[in-house]
């Protein structure tokens, strides 16, 4: 018998994926290299890869995690955790083992799922290094454990079933926090398809969706995947960026969209193999995720056209917030209006507060604070961490901004210290920790300084011993080597003490100062 609240049940991701791969046919749903497989194709895949997980006794409710390079198997995880209801934790590629070693302990992941031709290695040092990761499993052969595509093969495809709820947990998404250890924000499935839908309804598409991701589809790219299902789209992917494949990919499948941080927008402005290269099919170019250059932005407009729409949003709140759209891109007109983050979309509420949960008057900077479908449940085991940043009624996104007549948002500081560097969080406490387990560093203060390519730079400020010494070339390698690439200080400066707040603490806003000579951090 019908209950009066099951008349309005909501959808699920689960239900989205499947009415897109029934709808994309024989479409062409993935491409990588030579691979290509279509919606009809991918669909069988799944179905096997589902019920090679039931058979290995996962079901609603267990945790998974997936770590892998740009392939179209990659996505097999997040799409039977949105089918089956299991609880998915998206790792980034280009993470540490330590990183990837807390983050699987911290979700309580029990089977994670690797890329043997990327991660091997890392595979075999987190098997031994983890032994309450009960299963590891490969996407190919492998020697760290049994190769679930092997298993899947073994089953016959089933018409694809939706057993997860809109309220049922879908993935944890990490991100900083205040003690340097990163947060899981957690998401249901109904926040997910609330974000596909504004996607959907409020991004800049092309009439036929030819997405090139280039950027991990782990990260902001992955994000966007189902939205570009939906629209019975293809998504090329590559292992990496490089500004002449980027050229080479876009004409040889007559790329119609991407996504790109302003970094990647920098490298390609500044190939010389720009101006001869065939991107005329390129219709929109989404960026966001990092500091964008107002005078590069207008730079990329003259050359490529007015293919630019930006999107701000954390991962507290995904995949945008606010939208720069395409029509807002008038350097003729409104050239202020680049420094923005754009407006509110239409299924958000927006407001700049205080800390009692004021609004702000009119043209004063306040926290940029949101509510709606796209806010997270809360924060994976960090009730404390939650509710200081859902409080009021709001979320508060730690986001500094004011607002202009239109309703145009203009970020200009952080609350939080998060560097963004080429589209990547840094969190400058894991930074310095890695920099003061050196024997000769006494002290260290990281932030971010302007950057022409990165947005923002990371760097370091430290004190060494008395009697010590270190150079700036070995404190870099130490932190690439515990933390990664991305968290690696691009440039050393040794001073004498650190400036202090009356506290005792490093001031960070007085370092900041000497390397930003008066211009306004801000994050457009």
């Amino acid at each position: 018998m019908s209950t009066p609240d099951s008349f309005h049940q909501d959808c699920s991701m689960g239900e989205l994926l499947i009415r897109a791969i029934q709808r994309g046919g024989d479409r062409t749903m993935f491409v990588l290299d030579e691979q290509s497989l279509s919606y009809r194709e991918f669909g069988a895949l799944l179905s096997r890869f589902v019920q090679a997980l039931e058979a290995r006794g996962l079901k609603k409710g267990d945790a998974i995690a997936v770590l892998s390079s740009n392939r179209p198997e990659a996505f097999l995880g997040t799409a039977s955790a949105y089918l089956m209801g299991t609880r998915i934790t998206w790792m980034h590629p280009l993470g540490s083992e330590d990183d990837h070693a807390y983050l699987l302990e911290d979700s309580g992941v029990d089977t994670l799922i690797v890329d043997p031709g990327a991660f091997s290695e890392r595979a075999r040092a987190l098997k031994a290094r983890l032994p309450g990761l009960k299963t590891i499993v490969g996407l190919g052969p492998n020697d760290f454990g049994d190769d679930i595509l092997a298993e899947a093969a073994r089953f016959e495809p089933a018409p694809l079933v939706a057993k997860a709820g809109a309220e049922d947990l879908c993935t944890l998404i990490y991100t900083g926090g205040t003690t340097g250890k990163p947060k899981g924000v957690v998401h249901t499935q109904r926040v997910h398809v609330a974000m596909v839908m504004a996607e959907l309804a409020e991004w800049d598409w092309p009439r036929e969706v030819r997405f090139l991701a280039m950027t991990p589809i782990t990260h902001a790219a992955g994000a966007m995947m189902v939205a570009v299902l939906m629209r019975s789209g293809s998504f090329v992917m590559s292992k990496g960026f490089d500004p002449e494949k980027f050229f080479a990919l876009v004409a040889r499948h007559r790329i119609t969209t991407t996504f790109l941080v302003p970094t990647m927008i920098y490298v390609l402005l500044d190939h010389p193999g720009l101006r001869s290269a065939d991107l005329s099919s390129l219709q929109t170019i989404f960026y966001g995720a990092s500091p964008m250059s107002p005078a590069r932005l207008v730079e990329g407009m003259k050359v490529l056209g007015p293919v630019f729409m930006q999107i701000y949003g954390q991962s507290e709140a995904p995949n945008a917030v606010t939208v720069l759209r395409q029509i807002d891109h008038d350097p003729e007109r409104y050239p202020h209006r680049l420094a923005s983050c754009g407006q509110p979309i239409y299924n958000s509420q927006v407001k700049l507060l205080d800390d009692e949960g004021k609004e702000v008057p009119a043209g004063e900077v306040g926290e940029l604070c949101v509510r709606g479908p796209l806010v997270m449940k809360g924060y994976w085991n960090k009730p404390e961490e939650t509710a200081r940043a859902m409080r009021n009624g709001w979320l508060y996104t730690g986001d500094l901004a004011r607002a202009d007549e239109d309703g145009f948002l203009y970020i200009v500081d952080r609350s939080k210290d998060m560097i963004i560097s080429g589209g990547f969080n840094v969190y400058p406490r894991e930074v310095e920790d890695a920099l003061t387990q050196h024997p000769a560093v006494a002290a260290a203060a990281v932030i971010g300084v302007p950057d022409p390519k990165w947005g923002e730079a990371v760097k370091a400020v430290v004190v060494l011993r008395p009697g010590m010494s270190a150079s700036a070339e070995e404190l870099i390698a130490r932190v690439r080597d515990a933390k990664g690439a991305v968290q690696a200080p691009k440039s050393v400066d040794f001073v004498e003490s650190l400036p202090l707040t009356g506290l005792g603490k490093p001031d960070k806003k007085a370092l900041r100062a000497r390397y930003w000579g008066g211009q306004t951090r801000s994050v457009a």
